[in-house]
């Protein structure tokens, strides 16, 4: 199209008197919260400042085998949602704020953590790995959307990525878990979406029988992370221990793998939520000088995830 003039006078459209350059970065953009909505963290320890989460969808009314559903046995739908009310509420009691979305979407659309990952410039949306979670993301980037925040990727093509599976190490460097959800090309994914951010992206394999790196890791302040101690290798050790990390073991057992005890929301430096039903768990965290409470989240451990699993986290620092 072009432009019609008076003279040598181009129209504001076209750069002409009235046109206003757009000044400064994306990065200041969203730093300064006028255009986009301010987000993002570098410390999985930092205090929680915003969280996303998804009411749970009438789909659960309709499961029938919940095997094929990834479930691990049949949820109560009525319960959940009164889990999911408590939950919130326990959140915005700890100084946090709660953006819930209603998704008419399949049921594990509730286990937000695996549909993106927030970087300090916004949200890199997941392709998940399972056909039962496919379209899953794009109800949490119209949440994302909604609420204002920016997002600068979809994973696409034949690569696969869950949000459940990047962690901040520290706050230059991002560690992917590598395995059935996240393969070789969603972890190259995230690695480009960071690099512009000055953030390297380092790769570890997660062992047989672990759903995500989440699974495997949880980070509970600066130096110090609880550890499945049997899925977490010689390799991941030593990365954790290279980066000043002092590490609580934590068995195989019931706690853990039934009661989901190590799926923890991290509040701040040294203070958190667990799921109930996993004692030994919150004794050796006490015993490290973590402050604990605790949440009944019975139908979330029977959809197969946890506190961690379901809340998508949307703000840290």
């Amino acid at each position: 199209m072009s432009p019609k003039t008076t003279g040598s006078e181009l129209p504001s459209t076209f750069g002409g008197p009235g046109w206003s350059q757009r000044a400064g970065s994306h990065a200041e953009e969203v730093a300064a919260g006028q255009l986009w909505t301010t987000c993002g963290y570098r410390s999985e320890t930092a205090p929680l400042r915003a969280v996303l989460l998804a009411w749970p969808p009438d789909s659960f009314a309709e499961i029938t085998r919940y095997e094929e559903q990834l479930m691990v046995g049949p949820v109560d739908l009525a319960a959940m949602r009164a889990q999911t009310e408590t939950i919130a509420e326990t959140c915005r009691r700890n100084g946090v704020e709660v953006h819930l979305t209603r998704p008419a979407a399949s049921p594990n659309v509730v286990f937000m953590r695996d549909l993106f990952f927030m970087t300090p410039e916004g949200a890199l949306i997941a392709r998940t790995a399972s056909q039962q979670r496919a379209g899953e993301e794009r109800h949490a980037a119209a949440a994302l959307a909604q609420a204002g925040y920016p997002i600068l990727r979809t994973v696409a093509g034949t690569a696969t990525f869950e949000g459940a599976d990047a962690l901040w190490i520290d706050e230059t460097t991002v560690l992917v878990g590598t395995g059935f959800r996240t393969n070789a090309g969603g972890a190259q994914a995230v690695r480009e979406v960071l690099a512009p951010q000055g953030v390297r992206v380092l790769t570890t394999p997660l062992r047989p029988g672990v759903q995500h790196l989440l699974g495997t890791v949880m980070f509970v302040d600066e130096r110090l992370a609880a550890v499945h101690a049997a899925a977490c290798g010689p390799e991941l050790r030593a990365l954790l221990r290279e980066h000043g990390h002092e590490l609580i073991e934590v068995p195989a057992d019931d706690e853990l793998l039934v009661a989901r005890g190590m799926n923890m929301l991290v509040l701040g430096p040294r203070r958190l939520i667990m799921p109930s039903r996993a004692p030994a768990i919150r004794r050796r965290l006490e015993a490290a000088g973590v402050e604990v409470q605790e949440l009944e989240i019975g139908e979330y451990v029977r959809a197969a995830g946890g506190l961690a699993c379901l809340t998508g986290i949307l703000r840290r620092g």
